[in-house]
């Protein structure tokens, strides 16, 4: 009979580019408006400045969390070029030097010194997989995606929009800021509790504590606005 064989699968989360810019973008946009609409309700102001407010800090923060995330992608692309320019030109200048860090490297991770060898010998006679191995295992780098920068702005911006407009949705709907607020809070809560979970999930973490935690964070935030909006009102 033939050998049944169960084929090994390797459950490693890679978190991609998008799932990270989801998470930015609804994690400030659910914190900081709430907060934001705690504030004005505690200063006891009407629902349409909470919502007026409100609205004009999701477009100023959407914006300035996208161009955030621009910057971020724009900033690895330079780096990357940077220290790849870097490594032609040293391996150009100092060849025995480099050649030097490849074995300490390769003697790292347990490879003998006549092993060592072989591989510095075949990777010198390619410079680009040499500067592409000096690249990954001597300075941490892979090559970043230079379509990336405008995708994260496109994705954290949008993201900032969904989360922000749920604790102020609530406002459009009510009487006063009162009301809203603690429709706002009910709604919020159970939006930040959803979020950490699934956070979690895909994260490969503790569902419940980080589900808690990412509340516990948004109340924190909440009830400082708030507070100090009473305080000074």
């Amino acid at each position: 009979m033939p050998t049944l064989t169960t084929k090994h699968q390797e459950k490693h989360f890679q978190s991609s580019d998008l799932v990270r810019d989801i998470i930015i973008g609804v994690a400030d946009g659910l914190t900081v408006p709430f907060a934001l609409a705690a504030g004005l309700s505690g200063a006891a102001v009407a629902s349409n400045l909470v919502t007026t407010a409100g609205l004009a800090e999701i477009a100023a923060g959407s914006i300035a969390m996208g161009l955030g995330g621009y910057l971020a992608g724009v900033t690895d692309v330079q780096h990357y070029g940077t220290e790849l320019k870097r490594e032609y030109d040293e391996i150009e200048a100092f060849p025995e030097k480099e050649k030097e860090e490849v074995k300490e490297i390769l003697t790292a991770y347990g490879l003998s010194p006549a092993s060592s060898l072989l591989v510095v010998d075949e990777l010198s006679g390619n410079k680009d997989k040499w500067v592409n191995f000096m690249m990954r295992f001597e300075l941490g780098l892979e090559e970043p995606d230079k379509s990336q920068a405008a995708r994260s702005a496109l994705t954290i911006g949008i993201s900032y929009i969904v989360g922000g407009m749920i604790p102020l949705s609530p406002y459009f709907f009510t009487q006063n800021s009162e009301q809203g607020l603690l429709v706002s809070v009910s709604v919020t809560v159970v939006a930040l509790f959803l979020f950490g979970a699934l956070k979690s999930r895909v994260m490969q973490q503790p569902v419940l504590a980080g589900a808690l935690k990412v509340v516990m964070i948004g109340i924190l935030a909440a009830a400082a606005a708030f507070g100090i909006a009473k305080l000074v009102s």
